[in-house]
């Protein structure tokens, strides 16, 4: 028990009591069957079809209860909307005997109950499509009242937007908010548009390991665990990209997942430490063609969830039509900042830090800097989709070199509301370049770096069999999705976001 009951549910207990003493299972067998849901009857039903109505079978949860003495108005919501139900008590208790109707419904029945009823549909006299309820029965007594109003320290305040209710109590949320609701079958949507884009053009999914001995293909700081039968210390997947890539080396041409990771850093509106992220990679591609299909398939995503391109988060529209625009990202830099930091090194973007105020600490490699000038400075400014491009090579260990810039690489960030949604590289596949690499993020490591890359000695060994040239990315789906469907915070595109353990009062 987390808490003492109170009255209400000290009362449910007893009716609870009270429907068994009759013989009534307030938790019956499973089957109950249903003809139609609310949304069929409210969207089909017209008094033309009455013939069509005249016998349906519905179940849901009630809402509300309107007594109007010997008949009663009431509203049930199913996993498609809320009707209402009309019920008399002559109709369900023809004979005699009215307990039915008198003790069950009027005195044991609360809202937050699941019944299923059977009857005919009509139309009110106020023009409410509606259930003229014949039989009606109990399939689940809820012993906890749904919530309403919630007081803390002497404050009365809407329940469903009290946070702490709302993400630890997702399965009370959903009953009581359907524009929740909602948002999940968008982000449903979201991902079959891109699952059916994906598809059709050839592509595999895949599923790759989630604990990994080496937690590899981002720079993170990993959640350890430990392997009992093994005695060997794991990881929790940090990326898959590097499996995905062992796929490519081993002859598929285009493999995607939607992979669960798990990230041990700070939590905040647009980080979670279980996430989902979108990777895909094809061979025989490159950045340039990413950027085109990335524009292609959100477009086309943005439709199949919402009916148009555009979405509106806190009273901005972002349009995801395409084409997007693209800026180098030390063009980006100097744009919002005044600094062309294209020629410096570390000491000279310290200074720069310095003199823009952006905190540093001595593990700071180069590329370290430099995604800290521009997440502080100038990633809030791109609003509407934009493909940052042409990054550092000390940013960017996996990446491919550029082929005409010395010093950067093949590399894009898709900035949408001023947040990264997307990273993506022409893939680096020589295997030399690619040890040398992962020996300079070791040595970021020896400097105190506790999101430099291991190492990963395997991963090396089937770049050497060779990969051939490919392009590859990964979405954050959760931000994607909250661009989507207008939410500000992850954890509000998140079922069961993380939060720390419930305090108890035993």
């Amino acid at each position: 028990m987390l808490a003492t009951l109170s009255e209400q549910e000290v009362v449910r207990r007893e009716k609870l009591k009270e429907l068994e003493a009759l013989g009534i299972d307030p938790y019956p067998a499973p089957l109950f069957e249903i003809t139609h849901t609310a949304k069929q009857i409210k969207e089909e039903f017209t008094e033309e079809k009455q013939e069509e109505f005249k016998s349906v079978s519905f179940a849901g949860r009630i809402m509300s209860v309107r007594d109007m003495g010997k008949a009663n108005f009431a509203v049930l919501q199913d996993s498609t909307g809320r009707i209402q139900v009309y019920i008399k008590r002559d109709d369900i208790c023809p004979g005699e005997d009215k307990t039915m109707f008198n003790t069950v419904w009027k005195k044991l029945i609360d809202i937050g109950d699941i019944i299923g009823v059977k009857g005919y549909v009509f139309i009110t006299k106020t023009g409410e499509t509606s259930i003229h309820v014949e039989q009606f029965q109990i399939l689940t007594k809820s012993l906890r009242p749904l919530p309403v109003v919630k007081e803390k320290d002497g404050e009365v305040f809407d329940a469903v937007t009290d946070l702490e209710f709302k993400y630890r109590q997702r399965y009370a949320d959903l009953i009581v908010n359907p524009g929740v609701r909602e948002t999940f079958i968008k982000i449903t949507k979201m991902k079959n548009a891109i699952r059916e884009f994906l598809n059709e053009r050839g592509a595999l999914e895949v599923d790759t390991p989630v604990l990994q001995s080496i937690p590899g293909g981002a720079i993170a700081r990993p959640f350890a665990t430990h392997h009992n039968a093994l005695d060997i210390p794991l990881y929790m997947r940090i990326a898959n990209e590097l499996y995905l890539k062992r796929l490519i080396v081993g002859g598929f041409d285009w493999v995607y997942e939607f992979s669960r990771n798990f990230r041990n850093e700070g939590m905040d509106r647009t980080h979670n430490p279980e996430f989902t992220i979108l990777e895909f990679y094809t061979a025989y591609k490159d950045y340039i063609w990413m950027m085109e299909t990335t524009e292609e398939m959100l477009e086309k995503t943005a439709i199949a969830t919402n009916g148009t391109s555009t979405s509106n988060v806190a009273g901005m529209e972002i349009d995801f039509k395409a084409p997007y625009k693209r800026i180098s990202i030390y063009d980006a830099i100097k744009e919002h900042t005044g600094f062309d930091i294209g020629s410096m090194d570390e000491d000279g973007l310290r200074d720069v830090c310095k003199q823009l105020q952006i905190e540093t600490t001595p593990s700071m490699g180069k590329g370290k800097l430099i995604d800290e000038i521009f997440g502080g400075k100038c990633e809030k400014h791109y609003i509407q989709p934009t493909f940052i491009i042409d990054y550092p090579i000390e940013m960017s260990p996996l990446t491919k070199k550029h082929r005409e810039k010395a010093g950067l690489v093949e590399r894009f960030e898709l900035i949408i509301n001023g947040k990264e949604i997307a990273n993506a590289y022409s893939e680096l596949n020589d295997p030399i370049d690619q040890r040398e690499r992962f020996e300079d993020q070791v040595k970021l490591m020896e400097r105190g770096d506790d999101e430099a890359m291991f190492i990963d000695y395997d991963f090396l060994r089937a770049l050497e069999y060779g990969m051939p040239p490919t392009a590859g990315i990964g979405f954050g789906i959760e931000r994607l999705a909250m661009l989507l469907t207008g939410n500000v915070s992850i954890q509000d595109v998140l079922l069961f976001p993380q939060m720390r353990p419930e305090k108890t009062n035993d």
